[in-house]
């Protein structure tokens, strides 16, 4: 795993071009802190940092074709690269072990059809020599980040915005549609971000650019909804075996691989393969709390001594916002609201400390239906056959009892504020929940200078087909999971010179899951039916049964303490689009107790808390 960067400018001088080239690469240290490389050429200059995983001795970046005519900077892994090089070495003579040349010469010798054969996760710049040309490339899901800013004849990307912003003197403007997205979403849609002109080139998309010519961003692969041709009973035995693949091609490297335990159902089957299916039982990391109602030791540690793993774990004795705010303004490089972001990179400083490489479950809950939001969806279908007038009293009820009675609790009046909050955000543009903060109503009222602003989801033709559940499923795989999930894994453990590697979001466990009927998915409110089915003799039934958890960080009773001061004092920053009285409204609701609006507000915190360090 490493960092790109690449700048064309053809008004600077080669001294200029290398040190805001230096810059850049300094400000992605942590993304490879092995080595570093840089070439240049006319106008050009293409960098990368280095975080060894395979051929360690070899395979140094950026990488030229012996000709000179390509040069090639990627960060990533092509988990298959052994099977790939036996096609290639009767048109190519070979000169290290590695993945690296691999893509080279496969992008030389076959163009961009060689990518829909590899089977990994990347982010590359490719540049032709001779003809002035530049190939971008992103993997399917977006698991490796590459960001962009065309300019008149000018090209700029990198692996991270801090590292991007180094490569130009131009002060970026804050995107207001952008902000619309985010303060709606909580993240950015993608091929977005905070700042106007600045572009993130799409999951499953190259992106083609010559100087004073034009900049093509197409798709090469898209996700597929195909109706799975055999029984359910086939569907399991297929996953089994594509799931099993997965994690073993993960398994890849010149380093010892570990990886999470968080002790759910996702994390817990990944260690198990590779225990109980493969013969490996890996260093494994979990982070523990102090706060019960946060804490999934107890389940990790049953796996670890089932699957007799040499087991790490780390309690967090205190939060530390200093740091999380620290990787969202460094790492990042924009705001982003997921504050699991911290117990996330905490585990991966635990890991870093003892391999380089950490499996995770990653992909399972968008893959295999294992968010609340689609039970919910659910109880939704039964709810609106009541009588409107029944709905509307009890929805009234509801309202009227104070929410933190249940706060720390799973009692049926927290259930049913959970409830009454998705009913009041359901999308009326949309047939599916868009993962939304707010009402329109709440929204408009909020954020009045956004009103009309914002951009538009992306969406397929295929999504017309499918039921109401399965088009959540679907947004989630292309909108929340790259922008969310992937985001925050790929900083978290980059941040800290970890690579971090998903076997869910394994190009064939991806089209096989999306090729399954949605009955397969759930029975009743209980979702991964399939992984059940598939894999019921591999982890224990408390695993299975368990009540899905995550990654908790206690943000609701920070504001209600002196996070909410903070968030005072930042309110009264100037020429933000908040309407700050109705916030503070919010605040004070949270502060007494009333209603939890603790995500709500983190959102809006980090984003002011974003404006001030601009």
């Amino acid at each position: 795993m490493c960092g790109i960067a690449l700048l064309y400018s053809e008004d600077l001088t080669g001294e200029e071009h290398r040190s805001r080239m230096s810059r850049a690469l300094r400000a992605m240290q942590h993304r490879g802190p092995d080595d570093q490389g840089i070439w240049q050429g006319a106008g050009i200059s293409i960098g990368h940092r280095r975080l060894s995983i395979i051929d360690q001795a070899g395979s140094l970046q950026p990488m030229q074709s012996p000709d000179g005519h390509f040069t090639l900077s990627f960060n990533g892994e092509i988990y298959n690269y052994k099977e790939l090089r036996p096609t290639l070495e009767d048109r190519w003579q070979f000169q290290t072990q590695g993945d690296t040349e691999v893509l080279l010469a496969g992008l030389i010798i076959e163009g961009t059809s060689f990518i829909d054969k590899m089977e990994g996760m990347w982010a590359f710049a490719l540049w032709d020599n001779l003809e002035k040309r530049l190939l971008l490339c992103r993997d399917r899901m977006g698991k490796k980040p590459l960001y962009y800013q065309v300019k008149g004849t000018s090209l700029l990307c990198a692996s991270e915005l801090p590292a991007l912003s180094n490569l130009t003197t131009q002060i970026w403007e804050e995107d207001q549609d952008s902000t619309a997205d985010f303060l709606r979403h909580g993240y950015y849609l993608p091929g977005t971000t905070a700042y106007q002109g600045v572009h993130e080139v799409l999951p499953g998309h190259l992106l083609r650019w010559s100087p004073g010519g034009s900049c093509h961003e197409e798709a090469y692969w898209q996700l597929q909804i195909r109706s799975y041709a055999g029984t359910q009973e086939d569907a399991a035995i297929e996953l089994r075996r594509t799931l099993i693949r997965a994690v073993e091609r993960r398994m890849v490297a010149d380093v010892e691989v570990g990886a999470f335990l968080s002790g759910g159902v996702d994390s817990s089957l990944v260690v198990s393969i590779m225990a109980a299916e493969l013969d490996v039982h890996p260093k494994t990391f979990t982070i523990g709390f102090r706060e019960r109602s946060y804490d999934e030791r107890e389940f990790a540690e049953q796996i670890a001594v089932k699957q007799n793993t040499d087991h790490y774990v780390q309690v967090l004795e205190s939060w530390d916002r200093d740091y999380l705010t620290g990787l969202i303004l460094n790492n990042i490089g924009q705001p982003f609201s997921d504050s699991s972001l911290l117990p996330t990179a905490m585990v991966s400083q635990l890991a870093a400390s003892k391999v380089k490489v950490a499996l995770s479950g990653d992909g399972g809950d968008e893959l295999f239906s294992g968010y609340q939001r689609y039970q919910a969806r659910s109880i939704l279908r039964w709810y609106t056959r009541v009588p409107k007038p029944l709905r509307t009293g009890v929805e009234k009820l509801i309202r009227a009892i104070p929410e933190p009675m249940a706060h720390h609790s799973r009692s049926l009046i927290k259930k049913a504020h959970l409830f009454q909050d998705i009913l009041n955000r359901i999308e009326e543009e949309t047939p599916y929940f868009a993962p939304v903060l707010y009402a329109r109503d709440e929204y408009n009222a909020l954020f009045p200078d956004l009103q009309g602003k914002g951009h538009t989801p992306p969406h397929t033709p295929e999504e017309c087909t499918l039921d109401d559940i399965q088009r959540m499923m679907f947004a989630d795989a292309l909108i929340y999971l790259p922008q969310d999930i992937l985001v925050k894994v790929d900083r978290a453990s980059m941040g800290n010179s970890l690579e971090s590697r998903a076997p869910f979001l394994d190009r064939d466990v991806v089209e096989l899951a999306f090729s399954l009927p949605r009955k397969w998915h759930r029975s009743g409110f209980l979702g991964k039916k399939m992984l059940r089915q598939a894999f019921s003799d591999i982890l224990p039934a408390t695993i299975w049964n368990r009540r899905k958890q995550g990654f908790g960080v206690p943000i609701h009773d920070w504001f209600r303490n002196e996070l909410g001061d903070e968030l005072e004092q930042l309110l009264t920053l100037k020429q933000t689009p908040l309407n700050t009285p109705q916030i503070l409204q919010l605040l004070q609701q949270h502060r007494q107790g009333l209603r939890d609006h603790g995500y709500r507000l983190w959102c809006l915190y980090i984003y002011l808390l974003w404006q001030k360090n601009r």
